[in-house]
Order: structure tokens, then C-alpha cells, then sequence
């Protein structure tokens, strides 16, 4: 997301969509205080200390509604951003700057506080070799945003979608009749590329997905110490995920087990936006 052909081809059509959303014929507001072309200015201002994250995005909202918008950034994603830091400066037409606000401010705050809580999360981890992971659980064509995001603080992408890799839940089990039969449909269906990653919820399970030869195997909603003897159960033969309901408030717990990967929906669903504002709009000249 940081080239202009890949925000053409991957998000365009989904700002266009958000745009579309708060504007469906016309900005009434603008339209009654802003009749006719006035080029303006307008400061993009951080209100608190986090981690930036989306300023392409936040531009380019500017630029589908009027190519000619200028954005000068004073960050990159990544950067510690601090209370009162001016961010960027946007110069345009006051009615396109008036009228992108919020969608771009939306997005801005969205995906700086998934980066924001998704840092301090992953500072928890530091020192061992569990990396941190997303899930699927993100908002509804939000999702390349959201993930965007968790990387830029400094968490690593699970699968993409349900075409991106072969997960075996409860349900698929279910539907299977069982961990062995599962893994067994799955190798003989998908090409030799794919690794197979097996959801468990007990020991026993622990043991069918080792026999079985799933590649990854997710201890799911398990006790410390279950997890501690599922890792001894597997000795390396898979790689190891833990999740259910993992938070920056109880990841401690999981820090000194030894699964390759920790994985959370709340870095998407739960984190706060950062609070960043547009301020000072004024004419910078009028034709």
C-alpha cells in the first residue's frame, strides 16, 4: 500500500465506496457556505502519542475526489507520532477539503490505532520467539486496511482470506467427522503448496493432528499449562499457534510457553482509534 499502483488496484474502489457512502448526491453543508472554487489549507493535527499509520490512504481520498489536492506529509507510517505533532498539510479546494474530511480522518484514526495497540502488544513479546498474528475478525471491507495496519505495528498478517490458506476449525472437523479425516480431505484437495493448519481443543486433538501430519496446529482457548504439555506432545513435528481471546491485558500469561505464534483478534476488533484532527482551515487565496 505504499506505491500508487497498488492503491489503484487494492483500495481505490473501496474509498470510492466509503465516499460514496457520505456523500450520496451531494454536501449540502459545504455546498451552503462554499459556492464557487476557493483554494484553502487545513493542518492535520495529532491529539495523542501513538504509532501513524494509513497516510497514504488518508491522502488519497483527497485525490480521488480532486486529483489536483496537494498533501504534504510531515510523517510515514511507522512514526512515532505525539500529542499537538502537525502531521501533514492538505492545500485544495476548501469544498473537497470540507467534504473528504471524514472519510479520511476515519481511516487515519482506524488504522493508526490498530498500528498503535498492535505495537504495545507486540512490546510484550519481545525476547521471544512468538510472533504476533491477526485474524479474520476485521470490519467488513476494511479488512486490507485493518491488516495494512497491523503490520505497520509491527504484527504479522495470519491468512488474508478463506482463498489464502486451509484452516481446520471445530466446525470442519465437525463436518469431516474428525481431525484425522479432516487433514486427510484437505491434503488430498489442495495443492502440495499449502500448508495445513489444524484448530485443537484438547490433548487428544493434540495427538490426531500430529498423526494426522497437519503442518500448524492451533491450541485454542487452552490453559497454560494444557498448551505447555501440547508443545512437549508435539516436539516440533508442526508449528504451533495459540489463540482465544488474546489480549495486551492477559498476553503475559502466554509469553513463557513456546508456541511459534500468538494469535488475537483484538488487535482489529478491540483497538481504539488515535485521535487526529483537521484543524485551521483558511483561504490561502481566492480567483
Amino acid at each position: 500500500m505504499n506505491n500508487q499502483i497498488t492503491m489503484k488496484l487494492n483500495a481505490d474502489h473501496l474509498i470510492l465506496q466509503a465516499l460514496a457512502e457520505d456523500i450520496t448526491s451531494e454536501d449540502i453543508t459545504t455546498n451552503a457556505v462554499m459556492r464557487t472554487y476557493c483554494k484553502g489549507e487545513v493542518e492535520l493535527i495529532c491529539k495523542q502519542d501513538g504509532i501513524i499509520a494509513g497516510m497514504e490512504v488518508f491522502k488519497r481520498v483527497f485525490e480521488l475526489l480532486d486529483e489536483s489536492t496537494e498533501v504534504e506529509m510531515y510523517c510515514s507510517d511507522g512514526d512515532e507520532v505525539q500529542y499537538g505533532q502537525l502531521l501533514a498539510l492538505v492545500r485544495g479546494d476548501i469544498r473537497v477539503l470540507l467534504s473528504g474530511e471524514r472519510v479520511a480522518l476515519n481511516y487515519l484514526q482506524r488504522m493508526s490505532g490498530i498500528a498503535t495497540y498492535t505495537h504495545s502488544v507486540a512490546a510484550l513479546l519481545n525476547g521471544t520467539k512468538t510472533k504476533l498474528l491477526d485474524t479474520r475478525k476485521t470490519t467488513p471491507n476494511m479488512r486490507i486496511f485493518e491488516k495494512y495496519a497491523v503490520k505497520v505495528g509491527g504484527g504479522y498478517n495470519h491468512r488474508y482470506n478463506l482463498s489464502d490458506g486451509i484452516l481446520l476449525k471445530d466446525n470442519h472437523i465437525g463436518a469431516a467427522g474428525g481431525v484425522k479425516e479432516a487433514v486427510e480431505m484437505a491434503k488430498e484437495y489442495a495443492p502440495f503448496v499449502r500448508k495445513i493448519e489444524v484448530e485443537v481443543e484438547t490433548l487428544e486433538m493434540v495427538k490426531e493432528a500430529v498423526e494426522a501430519g497437519a503442518d500448524i496446529i492451533m491450541l485454542d482457548n487452552m490453559s497454560p499449562e494444557e498448551m505447555k504439555e501440547a508443545i512437549r506432545i508435539i516436539d516440533g513435528r508442526a508449528q504451533t499457534e495459540c489463540s482465544g481471546n488474546v489480549t495486551k491485558e492477559n498476553i503475559a500469561r502466554l509469553t513463557d510457553i513456546g508456541v511459534d505464534y500468538i494469535s488475537s483478534g483484538a488487535l482489529t476488533h478491540s483497538a481504539p482509534i488515535l485521535d487526529i484532527s483537521l484543524k485551521h482551515l483558511h483561504a490561502v487565496d481566492r480567483i
